[in-house]
């Protein structure tokens, strides 16, 4: 079995070692992903992560893997390739957490079904050996017999095509757990507070806290790295009070119903919306998301939720495809992520004309900082910011190595319903239950997770709070919110008793719980 990722050992590594090569801010996709490819790589890396591991966008994405079609319509041919490749890596890589995905695109016009089918056969083409499917046109009766919900009157037939789904905030705890496996230091819940320069004013280090002991430490580093996604002005603006803002945050949110609504294994694909933007419906752990929007907002937040227009939009889109269409009432959870944009030079340009493409920017401090792209192509963003580390930081070196790098759990085993997830773990969490029946028990009725799992979790998977266990390792959160608040009883008193917390812990954290849960609802 694994060694687990035990916060006390990696403690003691942060106040024992004396010089890191790499200090990574920021425990998202591109984060984790730059720790595995700098460990994987022989390097002594530290990460940092001010929450939990992917709290903020990277656990509250769309859940899709892909080339991006909608970039592929605004002519952004690279951007798309690359992606289509890095999906091909993900599912190689990965294949425990990602699956290939079939889409249907309903469509009411000739025309457009000829002008989908010829964009999605390039987009084909653009994966190259790594394609995963072969789009096809679908006549009327085969759209109806794919989405038996989906709306008659004026239509033409369908497109059908494949892209990727995959977990989002499971494949960043496996990364987490890979870095590990290669040497790298990770904390969550430690909180960089400061930057450090030596005489000719270049990044040194840094010094941190660790929130849940409030004790602060000074690190040193060759080179230190921001990778806080929306947040990486904050960082910036330690580095340099008069930094100008460098990215221009943009809302999606989802709301999450019943699989009743699509009632199959294909995802419904809407390439235009009434405003001009792509939502999809997508199966997912038994019910379906329906998302994203896509709007600029001013202020950043590790909490966002979505507003009432872009529920009334999502809620009113599916209404003019599906029937029965979901209401208010049908909405299991609802959720949103902030995605960092480039800031535009025009204030009132679109989001969806903001570029997606990553930005890699080398400060005069040489703080390096990695912003934008997406979770399909965070092992490239992370290649290309180890490799500016390599020249700036003057390390030995050494070729990336993640193209061919299993990440933690990757196995080519299938295994039942959300056990999946865990891949090569599962048969050490089912040996935990073999010897404790207990541990078989039910969290809450109508859902498979069991007690073995919460177990599992705060032993090699890092939780330190309710909410990381019910939001982040298990995704009960996002799929049914009035659910997991019943089960956060049961999961804050087994957490207790493993991570040997005080009396009125567990009524504390499920109460902190409840409270955030009730912002994933209506």
């Amino acid at each position: 079995m694994l060694a687990g990722i035990n916060r006390s050992d990696q403690l003691n590594k942060l106040k024992e070692s004396t010089i890191w090569d790499l200090v990574v801010i920021g425990g998202g996709a591109t984060g984790l992903g730059t720790a595995v490819d700098a460990a994987s790589r022989g390097f002594k890396v530290l990460l940092i992560e001010k929450y939990d591991f992917a709290k903020g966008t990277s656990s509250k994405s769309t859940k899709l893997v892909h080339g991006g079609v909608r970039y592929l319509a605004n002519g952004d041919i690279k951007l798309v390739m690359g992606a289509l490749r890095e999906r091909g890596l993900i599912f190689k890589n990965a294949p425990h957490v990602s699956s290939v995905q079939s889409f249907v695109i309903p469509v009411y016009s000739t025309f457009s079904k000829l002008k989908y089918l010829i964009g999605l056969k390039l987009y084909d083409w653009l994966a190259g050996s790594l394609r995963i499917g072969n789009s096809e046109g679908l006549s009327k009766d085969e759209v109806v017999q794919k989405l038996p919900h989906i709306k008659t009157k004026s239509l033409k037939g369908g497109i059908l095509y494949y892209d990727g789904q995959f977990d989002d905030a499971r494949l960043a705890v496996n990364l987490g757990q890979t870095a590990f496996e290669h040497g790298a230091t990770v904390l969550n819940y430690m909180e960089a507070m400061e930057i450090h320069k030596n005489e000719q004013g270049k990044v040194n280090g840094i010094t941190v806290r660790d929130t849940e002991s409030n004790e602060s430490y000074r690190i040193q580093a060759k080179t230190v790295i921001n990778a806080t996604g929306v947040f990486v002005d904050d960082i910036l603006k330690m580095d340099s009070p008069k930094h100008k803002n460098l990215v221009r945050p943009s809302q999606g949110s989802h709301i999450v119903i019943d699989q009743k609504f699509l009632d199959g294994i294909d995802a419904l694909m809407i390439p235009e919306t009434s405003d001009g933007r792509v939502l999809f419906g997508v199966p997912w752990h038994g019910k379906v998301l329906l998302g994203t929007t896509d709007i600029p907002i001013k202020d950043h937040m590790i909490e966002p939720r979505p507003m009432e227009d872009e529920i009334n939009f999502i809620l009113e889109t599916a209404d003019s495809y599906l029937n029965p269409a979901p209401k208010r009432e049908d909405i299991l959870a609802i959720y949103a992520g902030l995605r960092p944009l480039a800031a535009p030079k025009d204030d009132d340009e679109s989001t969806k004309e903001i570029s997606r493409d990553h930005k890699l920017i080398h400060s005069e401090s040489d703080l390096i900082t990695i912003t934008g792209g997406k979770w399909t192509t965070y092992r490239k963003m992370a290649e290309d910011t180890v490799n500016m580390a390599i020249e700036i930081g003057k390390l030995k070196d050494v070729p990336c190595r993640t193209k061919n790098l299993a990440i933690h759990g990757s196995t080519p085993d299938v295994y039942h319903a959300h056990w999946n997830l865990y891949g090569k773990d599962y048969q050490a969490i089912q040996q935990l239950i073999q010897e404790d029946e207990s541990l078989r028990d039910l969290l809450v009725d109508g859902y498979e997770y069991n007690a073995a799992e919460v177990v599992w979790a705060c032993r090699y998977e890092m939780v330190r709070k309710v909410e990381d266990f019910l939001a982040r390792r298990c995704r009960l959160l996002l799929l049914d919110a009035e659910a997991s608040m019943k089960a956060a009883p049961k999961v804050a008193e087994i957490m207790a008793k493993e991570l040997g917390k005080p009396e009125g812990w567990a009524q504390d954290e499920v109460k902190q719980y409840i409270e955030l849960a009730k912002r994933y609802t209506l």
